[in-house]
């Protein structure tokens, strides 16, 4: 074997900075002494716009600065401190009140869901408050309540969830773990479940093709997960779960500080599904029966004054799925043709490293390393088909952070590396495949803290399936007026689409497999091409002297070229080039408002229009809702002694009708409509914050019993040539009740 070039070496690695956040709690003294703690308190850098602001806790998190040391704290009434950052846990932090001000002092409430209107890049933070709201088991199932992202059944047997953003299905969207590419690959269909949402810090939303420095896959947008950081965190956690199909969850968090600047923590989440729940009698589960054991090492070390941050983290996950006909044994019934059944046995280990340094005489200027590595395997096998997939991925990634001139003028630049091997069986056919690539990448950033501020990056690829490439990105805001800011953005998104990874329900049907070939190197396919443009518009007020914000989004989704997954033919499902025109139109409009003192409202209304050319000619993108209505109420009574608290939360979601695949050919009792209805999904929580330490939540999902009355086509005849699960357009399992405990130690 040849040595490794050592500029090899150097390609892996990635900033890491923006993983770090300063964290601390405002507080007051009452007139009698006692602590009492600070909402809305502002926090920036020092002569920054960068800032944020305190929780109804007092608590704030704040990104740390490669250019600033110092932090300012505001609040009416209050005398501004200055604070130099040293470490990364400021700890209690009191303000003393300003006698000679007399202001009547006005607090608004901290959203959960927050958009800056100076990031040229449309982004949404959710934080960990948001995901209080549901019972967010598993990131699935972390968008209950969010309206950014749509959440779909990917069909009638599996029970898996999907997100789509922008009218396009989760492949098109970069899901990243800290800023690392996570799901991908193998894990594409059930690695949502993978990520437990109680180890979520917050998660990021960004609509568009997304920076150059997190790759060129991503097309319609990119959702990024902060864990938990050890040296921040509860020293323990606990979070029980039960609901009435016979689920159980157990997740905690446990960690040691061993120092003020080294901290480790040790996160396990365990689930399991017993029961047997046939709801519509077609004698197939409506949901697996299923167990999960998920566990995860990590390891913080942060020396703010030597310019050190690193991070490690070791996870190992099993996950078992048996799905089917209610009388299956698959010690008994499997590869039989006596019942239909299937099992899903997935292992995967994921180890991962980071190392960041910030130049002590040049506070602007940073580097960052970091590396990862997953191994996903997973055999199964639905009826008498097989599919098993073994994964092997490899990223790094190399940055560099510095200015031009002033910190006006900002860039980063560095390298990466990707590998990936894959090994599929699917059926009798073994297929094998390595995929490596290296790029480059610069972006610069222009922020005149005011009125303009664009981010424009370039990257340029050399891969042994795609070829070489250069993919341009561009991000721009501009301030119209007081609290209104106008985005717009412009990017160019390459990927290899993995088909059966990807559409792994095709597997729980009777329909034949076909590609077309094109002499492409990816299943004989060519790699996936599409240029995405949008414009926002953003704006925060008050009406009637409460908060709103209004935002207006336009993006528009244009593939040159693409993998078309062709179900119009009922007993075949096809994969082939794309000849002819596939687009994405999406518009949306959120409101957000507080109608009174602590009642918030949270309404989006999105319209899709989305076309491909199939075999068939141009036609709508079946079981793509062309409207939907998202409402959300969240109450929440005043805090009382020790945080006692009661949270009242209520979701209605309204799918429009959906165009169903054609049907038309199969036999009459097999035929669907053309058209499917529109329904409503309600869901509703109920959270009892007893102490500080303790808190109790029970609640319902599809609490109107909203289900699809036949989501498996020849139920009856499972072996038989029309037997097809893959039409799913609404929920498949009726009403869902559920109670859970969180307990933690400060």
């Amino acid at each position: 074997m040849k040595p490794i070039p050592f500029f090899i070496l150097l390609l892996l690695t990635q900033c890491v900075f923006s993983q770090l956040k300063i964290t601390g709690t405002v507080l007051e003294r009452t007139e009698k002494g006692d602590p009492n703690t600070l909402a809305d308190v502002h926090i920036s850098w020092l002569n920054s716009s960068a800032g944020t602001v305190t929780n109804s806790n007092g608590n704030f998190s704040l990104a740390y600065s490669t250019v600033h040391k110092k932090i300012v704290l505001s609040y009416v009434g209050y005398v501004s401190d200055t604070i130099t950052v040293n470490r990364p846990n400021l700890g209690k932090i009191y303000l003393q009140p300003n006698i000679a001000l007399e202001e009547v002092v006005v607090r608004k409430k901290v959203n959960s869901i927050q958009k800056s209107l100076f990031n040229p890049q449309n982004t949404v933070n959710v934080d960990s408050r948001e995901m209080l709201k549901a019972a967010c088991c598993n990131l699935s199932e972390s968008f209950e309540t969010n309206p950014s992202v749509d959440v779909s059944i990917s069909d009638g047997i599996s029970g898996a969830k999907q997100i789509q953003m922008l009218g396009m299905n989760s492949p098109y969207l970069l899901f990243t773990q800290e800023n690392m590419p996570f799901i991908r690959g193998a894990s594409q269909i059930y690695g949502l479940s993978f990520i437990p949402g109680s180890w979520i810090e917050s998660i990021q939303i960004t609509k568009g093709a997304g920076a150059v420095l997190n790759g060129f896959e991503s097309i319609s947008g990119q959702i990024n997960t902060e864990l938990v950081k050890p040296l921040t965190d509860q020293k323990f956690f606990l979070n029980t779960y039960a609901n009435n199909n016979e689920r159980f969850e157990l997740n905690t968090r446990y960690n040691t500080v061993l120092n003020d600047k080294l901290a480790t923590g040790l996160y396990l989440h365990a689930n399991s599904r017993s029961g047997k729940i046939d709801r519509n009698d077609d004698n197939f589960l409506d949901t697996p029966i299923a167990k999960q054991l998920n566990l995860m090492n990590r390891w913080q070390y942060v020396d703010l004054e030597k310019g050190w941050v690193s991070y490690l983290n070791l996870q190992y996950l099993t996950d078992n799925k048996q799905t089917g006909e209610t009388s299956y044994d698959p010690d008994v019934h499997a590869f039989s043709n006596q019942f239909w059944g299937s099992e899903i046995e997935t292992h995967r280990f994921d180890a991962s490293a980071k190392i960041g340094y910030v130049f002590p005489e040049l506070q602007y200027q940073s580097f960052g390393y970091q590396t990862a590595y997953s191994n996903h395997k997973q055999n199964s096998y639905y009826g008498n088909k097989r599919y098993d997939i073994n994964h092997t991925s490899f990223y790094s990634n190399l940055l560099f952070n510095s200015i031009i001139g002033s910190t006006q003028h900002k860039f980063k630049t560095g390298f990466s590396f990707n590998y990936d091997q894959y090994d599929e069986l699917v059926n009798s056919d073994v297929i094998s495949r390595i995929d490596n690539g290296v790029g480059s990448f610069f972006e610069y950033t222009y922020d005149s803290l005011e009125r303009l501020s664009f981010v424009a990056g370039l990257r340029a690829d050399h891969s042994n399936r795609l070829g070489n490439f250069i993919t341009p990105r561009l991000h721009v805001r501009y301030s119209l007026w007081d609290k209104a800011s106008l985005r717009f953005n412009l990017g160019r998104g390459k990927r290899a689409a993995n088909i059966y990874a990807e559409n792994q329900q095709l597997f729980a049907s009777n329909r034949n497999i076909t590609t077309i070939n094109s002499l492409g190197k990816i299943y004989g396919l060519d790699p996936e091409i599409a240029w995405n443009s949008g414009v926002n518009f953003s704006q925060k007020g008050y009406l009637f002297n409460r908060l709103f914000d209004i935002s207006i989004d336009y993006y528009h989704v244009n593939f040159k070229n693409q993998v078309v997954v062709d179900w119009e033919t009922p007993q075949e499902i096809s994969f082939y080039n794309l000849n002819g025109k596939s687009t994405s139109n999406s518009l949306q409009f959120d409101l957000n408002y507080e109608i009174i003192q602590n009642l918030d409202l949270r309404a989006t209304y999105k319209h899709y229009d989305v076309e491909v050319t199939y075999n068939k000619g141009l036609l709508e993108k079946p079981l793509q809702p062309r409207n939907r209505v998202f409402i959300n109420l969240n109450y929440e009574t005043q805090k009382k002694y020790e945080g006692r608290q009661w949270v009242f939360d209520f979701t209605s979601n309204w799918l429009g009708k959906q165009r169903l695949p054609d049907t038309s050919t199969n036999p009459t009792i097999y035929q669907l409509d053309a058209y499917a209805v529109p329904y409503t999904v309600l869901n509703t929580q109920i959270t009892r914050i007893f102490n500080t330490s303790l808190e109790m939540y029970i609640g319902g999902e599809n609490i109107g019993n909203t289900i699809q009355k036949r989501p498996i086509i020849a139920a009856t005849d499972p072996f038989g040539p029309y037997f097809d699960s893959t039409i799913t357009y609404a929920p498949t399992l009726g009403g869902i009740y559920y109670i859970g405990l969180r307990y933690k130690i400060k």
